[in-house]
């Protein structure tokens, strides 16, 4: 039997990351967070001064980019950019926006599928994105989507970040997600959308305990875990 691939995709701030990561940890699977890899990308445009959105600048940057997943003793997936732990930085929103600028871009994307593909080609693994579903691993033996309503997304959001005392409001986080909502959905180059196979995870009325159960229910359901 091959590899088990689930696949979760959804909008900025549903918790797929939180939620993909502890599902990853009750059932013993590699945990693969997709949207690292292009957050990695986009801060080391930010601290090139190359607009996110620049077409020609960007791609230009990717030769001197070395991006690599490494898992701590916990489980915990840290990036490294260019052998610097970026775990951190590249959760600002800052980062955040130009992650969104960065993954419209075809040659980015191409630059980052193979790694994707190869993670998945190897390991049991969760894997959460945008795309992941419909473009990365469209034969993915389960498929979910996962959202909510944005203002929940947006309060959830604004919690992490005080917690780690960035400094920020509620209503920036809220306009920053609506903002990323709309970048990502109507990007020319693999947009935020449902694959037709997918389920859909309305986590809107769920705790972070409950998005957590119904995530394993689905995949124990499937692979009769």
């Amino acid at each position: 039997m091959g590899t088990k691939n689930i696949a979760v995709d959804g909008p900025a701030g549903a918790g797929k990351s939180t939620i993909a990561k502890a599902a990853a940890q009750r059932l013993g699977l590699i945990y693969v967070d997709t949207g690292a890899l292009y957050r990695s990308i986009g801060l080391f445009a930010l601290k090139n001064n190359v607009g996110s959105r620049d077409a020609k600048g960007v791609p230009a940057l990717l030769p001197r980019i070395n991006i690599e997943m490494k898992y701590d003793s916990n489980g915990t997936q840290r990036m490294f950019l260019n052998s610097e732990d970026v775990t951190d930085a590249i959760r600002t929103p800052e980062a955040s926006l130009y992650a969104s600028g960065v993954s419209a871009m075809a040659p980015v994307r191409d630059f980052l599928l193979s790694t994707q593909r190869d993670m998945a080609s190897k390991y049991d693994v969760i894997m959460d994105g945008r795309d992941i579903g419909t473009v990365v691993l469209p034969d993915a033996d389960l498929k979910v989507f996962l959202t909510a309503d944005a203002t929940v997304r947006a309060e959830r959001r604004y919690r992490e970040l005080r917690e780690k005392d960035t400094d920020t409001t509620f209503e920036e986080v809220l306009r920053e997600i609506i903002a990323r909502d709309k970048a990502d959905s109507e990007r020319e180059v693999s947009p935020l959308k449902m694959a037709d196979d997918a389920v859909l995870l309305d986590t809107t009325a769920l705790d972070l305990d409950g998005s957590i159960s119904a995530l394993c229910d689905l995949i124990m359901e499937r692979f009769s875990l």
